[in-house]
């Protein structure tokens, strides 16, 4: 059976059918649509003002490829300019063919880039280190609750290096709804009540940062880039394996089969949950170490590595935090970090 026209232009063949919609359209049609999509989510919640230097966080992965190409094309419409920050978590075997994706977008785009890495930042710390570290501890599988924390803060400094005034990541809709799944059923409500949006307006002296792509569906991201020929590195991170959220991604598309809207539809109840004022998190402080955003007495990314730099990486998770103020054998002193935002992590 022959493929039928497409709905836009009426004169090519259509390529596919929108996931969601069903509507055919040929790929120049549907590229066109993707980025119209983008720039009307961009302009409706005002997210990249003219004359913004926005720092895109690139990990040369699908997402952060097509967030960068799209804003590309868009960035003479809305007046921005555009610095690729790439964060180096020291994962041996992993890490470096992604960045050389990274940097074959950055010649291939003429945009600049600077990487930032772990072992720089925080004291010589890398991922596989803090792998080595946990793995002892029966907290092996929370290796990307560490490296969430940790690349939040890092683009967060990486952005800061270069000027910027925005960060942007590549979290598509698919993303942002196992998010919302794990925070459920962690029974996390503050971070439920911080979730909503399209991204963070940049309290405490954070940098504003959103989430062009949050409305668009993976399986849209992977056509894109198709159409668009775009170079990106595909394989998975060696401890993603572990990690709870391949159980949230699982229940996800055993509800996106039952119903297609699953998605989207946990994308917008977070933007509209509400607490009730006894469940809403305090007003958060200062961190005691390095002054950023915080809703202890450490923020997030302190409380990790003060947890790794006493050789008892578990005292920063969960409730263990109890433990923080404990006496215990140390490590060489970790160097404190400049103040930036609480880091609560993406993934």
């Amino acid at each position: 059976m022959p493929a039928p026209q497409c709905a836009s232009c009426h004169t090519a063949r259509a390529a596919l059918r929108r996931p969601r919609s069903g509507q055919a359209l040929c790929g120049t049609c549907f590229c066109a649509a993707f980025e119209a999509e983008v720039l009307h989510t961009v302009v409706a919640g005002r997210l990249l003002p003219p004359g913004a230097v926005v720092a895109v966080g690139a990990s040369g992965g699908k997402d952060s490829t097509v967030l960068a190409h799209v804003l590309r094309e868009l960035a003479p419409r809305l007046g921005i300019s555009l610095h690729l920050v790439a964060v180096d978590e020291g994962i041996g075997g992993y890490r470096d063919a992604a960045l050389a994706a990274v940097r074959r977008q950055a010649v291939r785009w003429d945009l600049p880039l600077t990487v930032v890495a772990y072992a720089d930042l925080f004291g010589g710390w890398t991922m596989d280190a803090v792998a080595r570290s946990t793995a002892g501890s029966g907290r092996s599988r929370a290796c990307c609750t560490f490296c969430g924390v940790l690349r939040r803060r890092a683009l967060e400094e990486g952005a800061r290096l270069v000027g910027a005034t925005h960060v942007v990541t590549g979290h598509n809709a698919d993303d942002m709804a196992e998010t919302v799944l794990m925070n459920f059923l962690r029974g996390d409500a503050g971070r439920l009540a911080r979730g909503g949006g399209l991204g963070s307006p940049g309290e405490g002296g954070a940098l504003p940062r959103c989430r062009p792509l949050q409305l668009a569906s993976q399986k849209e991201v992977v056509l894109y880039a198709h159409f668009r020929r775009l170079d990106y590195f595909s394989e998975e991170c060696v401890y993603a394996p572990e990690a709870f959220r391949g159980h949230a991604r699982d229940l996800l598309k055993m509800l996106e089969a039952a119903r297609p809207s699953a998605v989207l539809d946990l994308v917008h109840s977070a933007e509209r949950l509400a607490l009730a004022p006894a469940a809403r998190p305090p007003p958060p402080g200062a961190c005691s170490r390095c002054g950023a955003l915080a809703s202890r007495a450490l923020c997030q990314a302190c409380a990790l590595l003060d947890g790794l730099n006493r050789g008892r990486p578990r005292l920063a998770i969960g409730k263990g935090r109890r433990g923080l103020d404990e006496e215990g054998p140390r490590r060489e002193p970790q160097p404190s970090l400049p103040p930036t935002s609480e880091p609560v992590p993406d993934f």
